[in-house]
């Protein structure tokens, strides 16, 4: 029976992906020469298709593998830009996407469907290469230091008149005064087990009782700077507009946060098929940190650039690639 439902499922996931334009793709936005990556004679003319979610990140992300593929010789099919997390999960599993950056978190709790993270980075990311590959026949590899964890923010002005610093001080504010705690939750935020929901099981918080806004996950940062929608919202913890807009990252101190590093994500047959890409991404991915992402982030979300530009100058000034 349980191949039966996982067959229907897919075939579901099918006709959301082919609903979502998924199937045309398109050419990769800028050209890019060989630097430190060479060209491969294995991937020398190979059509790869490489996607992303429908944020900054991971459209940085996403045009990082792209940029070093081509710089190696591939031909790239784009299919970032992809709207949420299951949608990208399923254009994977489906085929239609060979590789992209993905989350240690998102696989085990969103993927995988466990309710309780792995402590630890490393462990994390093993659990997830462990279960992924079994059940689904999906490689994790080449994870990066970069932690893009939920987090929940508050203004610089709303911590010092609260003195909210962590998640239980904010579970405190909830309990003797709702209002003070309004909250502006991204939609994905708002539903998922490691998101909204679990947090407030987390830490005993009366989630129904807080007034709540479900917004656009960029609506959020401006909202929270501003203090006029909500003092608090949930934010992604490499983003841009934290330290441009001066916000303060209430600190998990209960860890209910999974680690969410990125890594990259590939379907077995085809890894098997092209070991190059892992020998080619890895050095990409060690120098990943958090502070490296949160900078290209700003890069787009502040200065207002290209993220397909600002992927290629960091490529190229890290000596990956060359402008051509």
């Amino acid at each position: 029976m349980r191949w039966i439902r996982r067959t229907i499922a897919l075939l579901l996931g099918l006709l959301l992906v082919a609903a979502c334009g998924l199937e045309s793709g398109g050419a990769i936005p800028l050209q890019v020469g060989p630097g430190s990556i060479r060209p491969v004679p294995a991937l020398d003319g190979v059509r790869i298709t490489v996607g992303s979610k429908a944020f900054t990140e991971q459209l940085i992300l996403g045009y990082l593998i792209e940029f070093a593929l081509s710089a190696a010789g591939a031909s790239i099919r784009d299919l970032t830009n992809i709207q949420g997390s299951s949608s990208m999960r399923d254009a994977q599993l489906l085929g239609q996407i060979d590789l992209a950056y993905d989350y240690t978190g998102t696989g085990w709790i969103t993927y995988l469907g466990h309710e309780t993270p792995v402590p630890g980075a490393i462990r994390q990311f093993q659990a997830v290469r462990a279960a992924d590959l079994v059940e689904h026949g999906m490689l994790w590899t080449a994870m990066a230091p970069m932690n893009n964890t939920y987090a929940l923010a508050t203004s610089t002005q709303t911590a010092q008149e609260t003195g909210v610093r962590t998640l239980s001080d904010y579970a405190g504010l909830a309990a003797t005064d709702p209002d003070a705690a309004a909250v502006c939750v991204g939609t994905e935020f708002n539903v998922r087990r490691d998101g909204f929901p679990g947090m407030t099981r987390a830490y005993g918080i009366a989630g129904d009782k807080i007034p709540k806004r479900i917004v656009q996950d960029a609506v959020v940062y401006q909202a929270v700077a501003d203090g006029t929608q909500c003092r608090f919202g949930s934010v992604n913890a490499t983003d841009g507009r934290i330290p441009a807009l001066r916000l303060v990252v209430l600190r998990d101190d209960r860890d209910f946060f999974p680690k969410y590093n990125a890594a990259l994500v590939m379907r077995e047959k085809f890894a098997d098929k092209y070991p190059q890409i892992t020998t080619i991404m890895e050095p990409i991915s060690r120098r990943l940190t958090n502070e490296t992402i949160t900078e290209l982030n700003r890069q787009v979300d502040v200065d207002g650039r290209e993220p397909a530009e600002v992927a290629r100058d960091w490529l190229v000034a890290q000596g990956f690639v060359t402008i051509r």
